[in-house]
């Protein structure tokens, strides 16, 4: 043969190889799609008088229950939620914690971020892509509602043959395990008070709720208080996790909590720390987890204790002096000779010291990516926000301010108010990105504690890799700071560094994580201290980034981002049912 023919041939042979390889390819998306699968549920929300702590209280409710049904999914799926506002006198919104909303803005759930409210007796839909596996939680995003119980977990499955797959084996299978404390008094109630002059504090929660049930003490409640008080109702019976001996089991933990960080052990078993907001981490052993406001976690267990009695599983107020009593529920193992809702024969777990706040760091730094599943940051940032969190006064009120400014919500949604260029919707001039960080004593009471309000946003250029520092300080108390965990919405984030004290941008960013930090989506910043993180602003939309405490929030603790908003797709109509698109809100 020639060496023309054979050129020739060999070409048609690369071409041959070339074709099968798209058809493979087509092939393969084919199925990619065909397995995907669309979850449908369909939520009626409304009040319902509810014993989560064996107190009869009004709660809000998802189809008469609270928490809401786990809604479970394959990585892929399609989430289609059908929610109906039948509290008739109060708006709702539902934020789907963790999940990043690629390509669906609008679905976040976030009022006066990317959504209006869904006005009482209105249905709206939720539709958007569970795009990773992982631990991930909803609740409500409308004022101070996510405190009322109108929250539950997400649970999504890795692909069959996902690069995404599990680097860790169990063969007992999953538990659930949802975190929230409790208030007697309504959130109506504690909106006024955070509102007063002089401020009414929530207060710490009377509760500690494990799966929704809590045990609150009958007998300590005035008498004429006590008869709504039901010590032997089955709602608030403790939740029981069944195991069986010799095997391993994965437990997915989320905390909703509006207030406490907590402390969460299983009395008797260690716990092997597996994943946090949907990643997966280099594996470490502890006897107890600290779990703050929107984190989520998975944790391996070997039943590997005598099965003839029951354990304790507990969470504990840490980082808060506290005054409440331990949330409990109860570990059963099948077979064993105790009764499977038998209290154990011990007192709870106390857990740690709750002002230990070196332990909490420390088990904050031992939590890196896992070293299959590590996706390093990019080297360096394009832009450096620092944000310092600092308790202030606004006309007498009691306020949490950013750089000296309190975040407000705008009546428009600044999605809508954007994408539509109502630019009168919203102050247009950027809050601060730096302080004075040279000279700011983050120990000291402030000597000027007023501050100012404002809706204006932070606009990121599309792509660019963004850090942010969050620094604590002090109170207005003297010798006080808590602890405060942030939770970015619309992305995940590289956790690059923690520290104490006051963050010096000429010196600290030497110590960062850039080898194997891990991705999250919540942080916490620890009293009188810094927390580094970095992301990367390729999600079109704006994005809400704030405390998850829910009264911090409510008082100002928070800021939003907006990037590539002339990338976003057109809106729906149902998001901007509080907006006339010709003249703003209304």
């Amino acid at each position: 043969m020639s060496g023309g023919g054979a050129a020739m041939e060999s070409s048609l042979l690369c071409a041959k190889q070339l074709l099968l390889c798209c058809l493979f390819l087509f092939l393969w998306a084919l199925a990619a799609v065909a397995e995907a699968k669309t979850v449908h549920e369909q939520w009626d929300i409304s009040y319902q008088f509810t014993h989560s702590d064996c107190v009869r209280k009004l709660a809000v409710t998802i189809n008469g229950g609270t928490p809401g049904p786990t809604i479970r999914a394959v990585q892929g799926d399609t989430v289609v939620v059908t929610v109906k506002n039948l509290l008739m006198t109060e708006n709702v919104a539902i934020h789907w914690h963790g999940i990043r909303q690629l390509g669906t803005p609008w679905a976040d759930g976030t009022e006066g971020v990317t959504q209006c409210p869904i006005l009482p007796g209105d249905t709206f839909e939720y539709r958007f892509v569970v795009d990773r596996p992982g631990t991930y939680m909803y609740h409500a995003h409308y004022g101070m509602q996510r405190s009322a119980g109108l929250n539950g977990m997400i649970v999504v499955a890795a692909a069959p043959g996902s690069a995404d797959a599990e680097p860790f084996a169990y063969d007992g299978g999953e538990h659930e395990v949802l975190l929230n404390d409790w208030w007697h008094k309504s959130t109506y109630e504690q909106a006024a008070g955070l509102a007063a002059v002089p401020i009414v504090w929530v207060g710490e929660p009377q509760s500690l709720l494990i799966n929704g049930r809590g045990r609150y003490n009958c007998s300590a409640m005035a008498s004429d208080a006590a008869a709504a008080c039901n010590a032997t109702h089955p709602e608030c019976a403790p939740q029981v996790f069944a195991v069986v001996p010799g095997r391993t089991y994965r437990f997915r933990i989320a905390s909703v909590t509006s207030l406490s960080a907590l402390n969460f052990e299983i009395e008797g078993h260690e716990m092997t720390v597996v994943e946090t907001d949907g990643h997966y981490v280099k594996p470490f052993v502890v006897k107890n987890l600290n779990v703050y406001s929107g984190e989520t976690y998975s944790v391996l267990i070997k039943a590997d204790q005598d099965p003839n009695r029951n354990y304790w599983l507990a969470s504990n107020v840490v980082s808060r002096k506290p005054g409440t009593p331990t949330g409990t529920a109860v570990l059963s193992y099948y077979g064993g000779r105790s009764s499977p809702r038998a209290p154990p024969p011990t007192a709870p777990p106390a857990g740690p010291a709750w002002n230990d706040s070196a332990y909490r760091i420390n088990q904050s730094l031992a939590t890196v990516a896992h070293p299959e599943h590590a996706h390093p940051p990019p080297p360096r940032a394009d832009r450096t926000i620092l944000l310092l969190n600092s308790q202030n006064k606004i006309d007498g009120r009691i306020k949490w301010a950013i750089n000296n400014v309190s975040f407000t919500l705008p009546h428009t949604p600044y999605l809508v108010a954007l994408k539509h260029g109502l630019l009168g919707a919203f102050d247009q001039r950027p809050p601060p990105e730096t302080y004075n960080h040279t000279g700011y004593d983050v120990y000291g009471v402030q000597a000027n504690p007023n501050a100012t309000t404002s809706d204006g946003l932070y606009r990121l250029a599309f792509g660019s890799v963004v850090d942010v520092v969050l620094q604590n300080a002090n109170m207005l108390a003297p010798n006080n700071s808590e602890t405060h965990p942030w939770h970015l919405h619309g992305h995940d984030f590289w956790t690059l560094g923690f520290g104490v004290g006051r963050f010096d941008p000429a010196v600290h960013p030497a110590t960062y994580n850039l080898r194997d930090p891990v991705m999250k989506n919540t942080v916490a910043v620890h009293p009188f201290g810094w927390t580094a993180l970095r992301f990367r602003a390729d999600n079109p939309g704006v994005w809400a980034f704030h405390c998850h405490i829910e009264a911090h929030f409510f008082m100002g603790m928070g800021v939003a981002f907006e990037e590539g908003i002339e990338r976003v797709g057109d809106l729906p109509e149902e998001i901007r049912r509080c907006v006339s698109t010709k003249g703003g809100g209304h």
